[in-house]
């Protein structure tokens, strides 16, 4: 069995009997020890001591006099939402447990960084035992922020921090700026050649998926099946599509926020302009296998997944939007 995404921390992590994710204290200390936690050189000895005592007890309660007693400021907000976030993972059975509870609740607050690592260990958890290489680059896309490239006719996603790593290193030097391609140019894309050493260097989110062809695309579809089923226990069957052919839509359901903001408007039937519309970069037919999970007034009608880039060409899916939008009977 392949392995992936080590830096997720789920190595550290128990299962309970239905395979869901269990918090232990090694994956606690292993939060606390990541560079957002740790106290920088010139943190006050109150900092130092509250973060080697939790690494030393990461379940203990810590007072609100602990955080007053620190000296900054910006490390008395950072630390008391650290401890909120910790707080609702322990409060929970199972990581999945909290998830669920975090996006079907009050997300203000958590930050997008806790919400990403979360959404990252979980799926993990959801894809092991997955050894298709498409499939695990496309999930990368639920926690990982993409740049939308378009070379020799392909449409091509790459993790966003990395172009921008190579769109800095060509700031200092004028050469490659002149007569390099586009930064996407600078890296591999995930191809069969390639596909089997994906697994090896998985945590360095460096390989671009090709979004032109089937592979990428059906790899996405994949991983959204496989996130439903996992945090819901709900089997769907999702295509990806080139057009949606039902003009009469029963449920859509934006996978980011650029998706969710032009579905909304074609919805109403107001005028979206070509500019938008070609921002949509994929779109996907929804079915359940067990028509009475839906919603009665769905029967048996698809429901249209919409995935775009924002104006930046930047896409972030939110994958709590399938979690919370879906047209479920049980939420009607």
């Amino acid at each position: 069995m392949k392995d992936f995404w080590i830096s997720s921390g789920h190595h550290l992590l128990d299962h309970d009997e239905n395979g869901r994710l269990v918090v232990t204290d090694e994956f606690l200390k292993a939060y606390l020890a990541r560079p957002e936690l740790v106290p920088p050189d010139d943190a006050c000895a109150a900092e130092r001591a509250l973060h080697s005592s939790l690494l030393a007890e990461p379940r203990r309660k810590v007072s609100a006099s602990e955080i007053d007693a620190l000296d900054d400021e910006d490390a008395r907000e950072n630390w008391r939402v650290m401890l909120t976030f910790r707080d609702r993972l322990i409060s929970e059975p199972t990581l999945e447990a909290a998830y669920l509870n975090l996006v079907r609740g009050d997300l203000s607050g958590t930050p997008s960084l806790f919400l990403n690592q979360l959404t990252q260990v979980v799926l993990r958890n959801a894809l092991d035992g997955c050894e298709d290489p498409h499939i695990v680059r496309a999930s990368e896309l639920f926690f990982r922020p993409q740049r939308a490239s378009v070379h020799e006719e392909s449409l091509l996603l790459a993790d966003q921090e990395i172009i921008e790593e190579h769109e800095g290193q060509r700031a200092n030097s004028p050469l490659l700026q002149m007569f390099a391609g586009p930064a996407v140019t600078d890296l591999d894309v995930l191809e069969a050649s390639n596909a089997d050493g994906y697994f090896e260097r998985s945590d360095a989110f460096d390989m671009v998926l090709s979004f032109a062809g089937t592979e990428g695309r059906a790899g996405l579809a994949r991983a959204l099946e496989i996130w439903i089923a996992h945090l819901l226990g709900i089997r769907v069957s999702i295509e990806p599509v080139a057009k949606a052919e039902d003009t009469d839509w029963a449920w859509f359901v934006g996978l980011d926020a650029e998706a969710t903001r032009i579905g909304n408007a074609l919805w109403r039937g107001h005028e979206v302009g070509d500019d938008a519309l070609d921002r949509i970069v994929g779109l996907f037919r929804l079915s359940f296998e067990e028509s009475t999970v839906a919603r009665s007034e769905i029967a048996g009608r698809p429901v249209w997944l919409f995935l775009a880039t924002a104006p930046d060409k930047t896409i972030r899916l939110k994958p709590q939007n399938l979690i919370t939008g879906l047209p479920l009977a049980e939420a009607s």
